[in-house]
Order: structure tokens, then C-alpha cells, then sequence
């Protein structure tokens, strides 16, 4: 005997938020509030003159918000001996990061290639000394990275910064790469070599543009790296070739018989709006290819 259909009892629906989703929500919001903490302070102290900051208290809100800290600390902050802003500090690490950028990415998506689509008698080997330097601490480059740079005459310059990254960049981008074009199918090459195409016109049609995530992962990843480095920016560049990381240094630690510690925040925000953008604009298509590269490799 069969039920009739207005006898069925519907699936019940949940009703509302559970309390462990109210939990959960607690814990996430504590959580995103502790972090984002110390943004606040920055924005809202980069924000206040310097009466408002001596009579207010850390977490207070802007009542005359101004940018006059953010004017100075671009314009005229003191350096050391010099009062002209963090602009040609900044200048010098766009002009250092967007060539070191594209080239160490060039050259990991080449190597990559290279190791998993055309394999050659040593190249597992070559792979190992690449990956070796992933894990190579910074300073022990520092000694014979500076003689090489001196030999080639380009020490304390904008030049010699941007080779310096690129070989630092390169083993991690290598890596990057050939995790990712490990999990292409051969065929597609062989099949592309059947048909008379060459070992750039693969590289190029069909390797590239099926690169795009870890692409965006590399790219990333390399510019938020060579931006926020310090150790190679104060040890292998010049009285004009500084980074942006020296100048917000040497911002911090000018001593002077008022600290403003409004222009301090500033200078801080400068250097670091940079990376900020770039992760809010493509941070999603980070994760996307940071999760394609992890399942492919």
C-alpha cells in the first residue's frame, strides 16, 4: 500500500544560526579584530596632527583628520642627513622590483619547462642544486654576491639590486613552475612536436598560456619578496640606489627633538601600500593558484 503525496513529511529546514555557528562567528570576528588592530592604529595615527596624538589615546578616531603627516613623510621626513621624503626611495624600488619581477618569473617558468616537458642526463641534478638554494640562508650569499657585483661593476646600484634578486628569486620560482607543468599531460607536447612545432613556439602557444595561475602565484609572490627585503636593500645598494625598507629605516631611527610619531605611521603605510594593493586586488587569484599548483604538483 502506497502513501499519498500529501502524506509525505518534507525534510525539516535548520532553523537559524546554530550556536556553534555563533561561536564560530565570535572566534573569526575576535580573531580578524586582533589582526587588523594595528592597521587601525597606523590609518588612524597617520591621520591625527601631533596635539591630537599627545591628547588622545592609541585607539581614538580622527577628529580633524589630516594628511599632512602623509605629505611630509613622502616629501621632506628626514633620512639621516637627508630631509627629502621617502619619494626617491620609493622610486628606486619600483625601478628595482618590476624588471627583477619579470625576469626571475621569465626564468622559473623557462627552467620549469625545461625540467619537466624536455628532461636531459643531469637534469634531476641541476633541479637539486636549485632547490638547494630555496632553502640557502640569505647571508651567506652576501660575501661572494658582493664580489661578483664588483667584478661586473655594478655594485651599489640600482643594477646590481635587481641581479641579486633575480638569482635569489630564481630557485623558488623554478620550483613554483615545475611543480605546476608537472601535472600538464605530455601529450600535449608530443603531440605538438609531431606536428613541426618548435621548443619556443610550445613554450609560447600552448605552455604559457596554460600557466596563468601559478602565474599569478609567482608574480606575486616575487614582488611582496624583493618589496618588503631589507638585509639585500642595506647591504648591496648605494647612497642613491636605496630601497624603500632603508628609507622607512632610516626615517624611523632620525633622531630629532620631537618624535612625530603620525609622520612615522605614514612613512609605514608608503612602503607597505604597495604589497597592500597587490593582495587585495589579486589575492583571490592567489589562492586559486597557489590550490592548482598543490593539486597539479
Amino acid at each position: 500500500m502506497t502513501s499519498s503525496p500529501s502524506s509525505v513529511v518534507p525534510a525539516r529546514k535548520p532553523s537559524g544560526l546554530s550556536w556553534q555557528r555563533v561561536l564560530l562567528l565570535l572566534v573569526l570576528v575576535a580573531f580578524a579584530a586582533f589582526f587588523l588592530t594595528p592597521l587601525y592604529v597606523m590609518v588612524s595615527t597617520s591621520l591625527k596632527s601631533m596635539d591630537e596624538v599627545r591628547n588622545g589615546t592609541l585607539l581614538s578616531i580622527p577628529m580633524s583628520p589630516t594628511f599632512e603627516a602623509w605629505a611630509k613623510a613622502w616629501s621632506s621626513a628626514c633620512t639621516g642627513t637627508d630631509c627629502g621624503g621617502l619619494k626617491p626611495f620609493f622610486m628606486n624600488s619600483v625601478f628595482m622590483v618590476v624588471p627583477a619581477v619579470l625576469i626571475s618569473t621569465a626564468l622559473g617558468a623557462l627552467n620549469g619547462y625545461v625540467l619537466t616537458k624536455w628532461r636531459f642526463r643531469g637534469s634531476e641534478v641541476m633541479f637539486a642544486f636549485l632547490l638547494f638554494g630555496v632553502f640557502m640562508p640569505m647571508q651567506v650569499v652576501l660575501l661572494p654576491m658582493s664580489q661578483v657585483l664588483g667584478t661586473l661593476g655594478i655594485a651599489s646600484s640600482v643594477w646590481g639590486l635587481i641581479l641579486v634578486h633575480v638569482l635569489a628569486g630564481m630557485p623558488s620560482t623554478t620550483l613554483f613552475f615545475r611543480n605546476y607543468y608537472a601535472g600538464l599531460p605530455d601529450e600535449l607536447i608530443k603531440a605538438a612536436t609531431l606536428d613541426g612545432a618548435s621548443f619556443w613556439q610550445i613554450f609560447w602557444r600552448i605552455v604559457v598560456p596554460l600557466s596563468t595561475p601559478i602565474l599569478v602565484v609567482t608574480l606575486i609572490w616575487q614582488f611582496t619578496s624583493i618589496w618588503n627585503d631589507f638585509l639585500y636593500g642595506v647591504v648591496f645598494s648605494g647612497a642613491d640606489s636605496k630601497p624603500i625598507t632603508v628609507g622607512l629605516n632610516n626615517l624611523a631611527n632620525t633622531t630629532s627633538t620631537v618624535k612625530e610619531y603620525n609622520v612615522d605611521m605614514a612613512a609605514a603605510l608608503i612602503a607597505a601600500l604597495p604589497t597592500l594593493v597587490v593582495y587585495v586586488v589579486a589575492g583571490k587569484y592567489f589562492v586559486r593558484g597557489l590550490t592548482a599548483g598543490a593539486v597539479k604538483g
